[in-house]
C-alpha cells in the first residue's frame, strides 16, 4: 500500500493514508517522500471527502473506516484493481510469485533491467537496496510487480496476483502459509492454478524446477512457454553452480554454455537461486545474459533481507524479515556458511498469522536447529508454547522470553565478541533493532 501510494501520487492524485502500526523502512519512506498517514482509523480522517479510497486486505468489515466509507457512499477499490485498472492498461507485467523471496527476486529484475537501460516501473513490497523508493511508474515499456498469493480485499477473496495479468510470470517455490485464509497448500495451487491461466500463449513462465510442487502445478494446466531454472544440477537450460559454500561466487550456464561468474556481495544459497530466476526473466525481456550477471555486483538487498544493523559491532546484529520456517532455515544457512567460530544466535518473534497458529511446529525445530541458541518471543497471542519446541534433541539450546527486556539480557548474557545474531520478525519486533543495537556495538 505504501507503493501504491507514491505511484499514485507520481501519476498526479493527492494522496493519504491510514494504518495502525506503521514502522520502519516504509514509515521511513513514506515520511521522506512527504506522504501524510494517520495512525488508527478515525473517521475524521475522511472529513474531507476524498475521490477514491483504495482498501488494504488488511481491513475487514467492523472497521470504523470501512463502515463510514460504505455509510458514505464513497467510491472504494482494491490496491490491485485500482493499479490495474488506472495505471498499467496496455504495459507487459513481469510478476514474481512464490511463497518466498518475491521481494529479493522483484529488486533483482528490476535492478538488472535498469542497468539495462529498460527503465522499468516497479511495485516492490519493501524498499529495495539500490533505490530510495519501493515503487515508480517508470519510463519504459514493462513493469515489474511482486505477486502475492494473499487475498485481495474484504470484498474480493481472490489472490491478489490474479489482477495482474502477466506476460512474463517467475514461479520461484510453493509451499503452505497464511494459514488465516488458506486451510491447505491444495488452496493455495489453485490460486497459482488460476494465476497460470492468465499468462497468454506468446508469454513465458519462468519455473524453479528444483521445487517438484511447481512441476506439477505446470502439468495442471500451462498455455504458455515453459523456461525452467535449476541450482541443483536438475535439467533446465539455466543453471547456477556455487563456486564457494557461501555463494559469493556462482557460474551461470545456460543450455550447456557458461555465461559468466556473478562475484557479488550477496550471501546464501536461497539469494542464488533468486538471482538465477532473476537473470533468466530479465534475458526473456532481453537483457543479455553477461550483462545481467555483471550488473549483479552492485546489487544490494532490499531492507530487512538479512540487514546488517551494526557493520561495525565486534558482534555482527541482523535484521531479517522471516515469516515461515523455510525462510528461517535459509537465513540461519546463509549465515552458517559464512564461517567463523562464534555461536549463530536467532531470536525469533512468531509474528505472521500462520506461525501464530503453531501450523508449522515440527518444520520450525528443523529450522532453528541451524543455529546454536534459538530465543523466542512468546507472544500473548500465540496458540501454542515455544517451550514446546524439542529444539534440545538437534543440539541447539532454546530460550524462550516474554518479554522485550527479556530477550535484551538474554542476548548480552549470551552473546560474546564473534558471534552472530540475527532478528527474524515479519513486523518490526516492537523496536527490538534500536534496543539490541547498542548494546552490541
Amino acid at each position: 500500500m505504501g507503493g501504491l501510494a507514491l505511484i499514485a501520487r507520481e501519476a498526479g492524485h493527492l494522496v493519504s493514508g491510514s494504518d495502525q502500526a506503521l514502522y520502519p523502512p516504509m514509515s521511513d519512506l513514506l515520511e521522506a517522500q512527504n506522504i501524510p498517514v494517520h495512525s488508527g482509523y478515525e473517521v475524521t480522517q475522511l472529513a474531507t471527502r476524498p475521490d477514491l479510497v483504495v482498501v488494504g486486505n488488511a481491513l475487514s468489515r467492523g472497521n470504523p473506516l470501512v463502515e463510514y466509507v460504505l455509510n458514505e457512499h464513497i467510491p472504494y477499490t482494491s490496491g490491485p484493481q485500482w493499479l490495474m485498472e488506472h495505471l498499467l492498461p496496455g504495459r507487459p507485467i513481469l510478476a514474481v510469485a512464490g511463497t518466498h523471496g518475491k521481494t529479493t527476486t522483484s529488486a533483482m529484475v528490476t535492478f538488472i533491467l535498469e542497468q539495462g537501460g529498460h527503465e522499468p516501473g516497479f511495485l516492490i513490497g519493501g524498499v529495495p537496496g539500490n533505490s530510495p523508493i519501493s515503487a515508480r511508474l517508470g519510463k519504459g515499456e514493462w513493469f515489474v510487480i511482486e505477486a502475492d498469493e494473499y487475498d485481495t480485499a474484504f470484498f474480493d477473496k481472490r489472490s491478489k496476483f490474479l489482477h495482474y495479468r502477466p506476460e512474463i510470470l517467475v514461479l520461484g517455490n510453493l509451499e503452505f502459509d497464511h494459514a488465516d485464509i488458506f486451510d491447505s497448500i491444495d488452496d493455495i495451487e489453485k490460486q497459482f492454478e488460476h494465476l497460470l491461466r492468465t499468462v497468454p500463449e506468446d508469454g513465458t513462465v519462468v519455473v524453479n524446477t528444483d521445487h517438484p510442487r511447481l512441476d506439477a502445478l505446470l502439468k495442471r494446466g500451462c498455455w504458455s512457454q515453459v523456461i525452467r531454472y535449476s541450482c541443483c544440477g536438475t535439467a533446465a537450460p539455466w543453471q547456477a553452480t556455487a563456486r564457494q559454500a557461501d555463494c559469493r561466487r556462482f557460474d551461470v550456464s545456460y543450455n550447456g554454455q557458461h555465461m559468466a561468474t556473478v562475484d557479488w556481495p550477496v550471501i546464501g544459497r536461497h539469494n542464488m537461486e533468486n538471482a538465477l530466476a532473476a537473470i533468466a526473466a530479465s534475458h526473456a525481456v532481453g537483457v543479455d545474459a553477461v550483462g545481467a550477471c555483471a550488473s549483479l555486483a552492485d546489487f544490494r538487498l532490499p531492507c530487512r533481507r538479512l540487514e546488517r544493523v551494526n557493520p561495525q559491532g565486534s558482534i555482527a546484529l541482523y535484521d531479517d524479515f522471516a515469516h515461515h520456517p523455510s525462510a528461517i532455515r535459509e537465513t540461519l544457512r546463509s549465515l552458517r556458511s559464512v564461517g567463523g567460530k562464534g555461536q549463530l544466535i536467532a531470536v525469533l518473534e512468531p509474528r505472521s498469522n500462520t506461525m501464530k497458529r503453531g501450523i508449522h511446529g515440527n518444520t520450525l525445530t528443523l529450522a532453528l536447529a541451524e543455529s546454536d541458541l534459538a530465543i523466542v518471543r512468546r507472544r500473548a497471542d500465540l496458540d501454542w508454547d515455544p517451550q514446546e519446541l524439542a529444539l534440545k534433541a538437534h543440539g541447539t539450546t532454546l530460550i524462550v522470553c516474554d518479554t522485550l527486556a527479556e530477550i535484551v539480557d538474554t542476548v548480552r548474557v549470551q552473546a560474546a565478541p564473534g558471534d552472530q545474531v540475527v532478528m527474524m520478525s515479519n513486523g518490526n519486533f516492537d523496536g527490538l533493532k534500536n534496543l539490541l543495537g547498542p548494546q552490541l556495538n
